[in-house]
């Protein structure tokens, strides 16, 4: 199958190996209000729009049931909007810490320019942040040649298409079924599906998986193997057409 251009993830996809970022906004925000979410209950929701995924998190059974004991009340619109509101002040404050490139990005990326492919972005955060890691990401060797955030398209971030429409837009892409997309939660395989697109999921290093690199690597042959199939049943459940071990799995995929 020919492409013509694939359009990664941003946190856990090409930079911040196990999207740390937000998921330490997400804990922070919901500790100034008294619960602890689980890892699991935080990474659930991972790459929706950012108010969405506190609105997610909020209804989980437990987390409503704990705020409710908590506050002597449900939760409410209005504890949405300030806990989002705290979710991001704080990861601005330490986005920038998070723009390392994954292992192989940087190389992957400049074999899929020189073989033509353009390279676009989809991303959760919003244009403040973008406006902070992108130039971060630059200075260590990675860029796409265009990205853009629920932002640019009325706040309606994944699962729906139209970042993805976007993306294809500005990089004269006209065919969906020559475009790529590459991400690292449900939300990113949905959000491919939805435009037309064949949609990768990744292993090493995603909020799927939700392991640092250190952690990752430190396990025995047998825990990867479990680590890497269950991963591999959340994209494919989501439906992923490829799950990748990394991102030089795309170079295989093109090719």
């Amino acid at each position: 199958m020919k492409f013509d251009g694939i359009i990664f993830d941003w946190a856990g996809t090409t930079v911040d190996y196990g999207c740390f970022a937000p998921v330490k906004a997400f804990l922070d925000a919901f500790e100034q209000w008294g619960i602890t979410p689980t890892l699991e209950e935080v990474r659930k929701p991972m790459g929706m729009l950012k108010i969405d995924h506190v609105r997610t998190m909020l209804s989980m059974e437990r987390i409503s049931s704990e705020w409710k004991r908590i506050h002597s009340r449900d939760w409410t619109e209005e504890d949405v909007q300030r806990i989002y509101e705290l979710s991001e002040s704080g990861i601005l404050k330490i986005v920038a810490n998070y723009s390392d490139p994954k292992p192989y990005v940087v190389e992957t990326v400049n074999e899929l320019r020189a073989v033509g492919l353009k390279i676009g972005s989809t991303t959760g955060y919003t244009d403040e942040m973008m406006n902070i890691v992108v130039p971060a990401a630059k200075k260590l060797g990675y860029a796409a040649d265009c990205w853009f955030s629920p932002d640019a398209v009325g706040h309606k971030g994944r699962p729906y298409p139209y970042m993805i429409f976007k993306n294809m837009e500005a990089l004269g892409l006209m065919d969906v079924s020559r475009v790529m997309k590459v991400g690292d939660t449900v939300a990113d395989i949905k959000e491919g599906k939805n435009a037309g697109l064949i949609s990768v999921g990744i292993l090493e290093g995603s909020s799927v998986m939700g392991l640092t690199k250190e952690e990752y690597e430190g396990l025995s042959a047998d825990e990867r193997a479990a680590m890497d199939a269950k991963a591999e049943k959340v994209y494919k459940d989501a439906g992923a057409d490829y799950v990748i071990r990394d991102i030089r799995g795309v170079l295989e995929l093109v090719k």
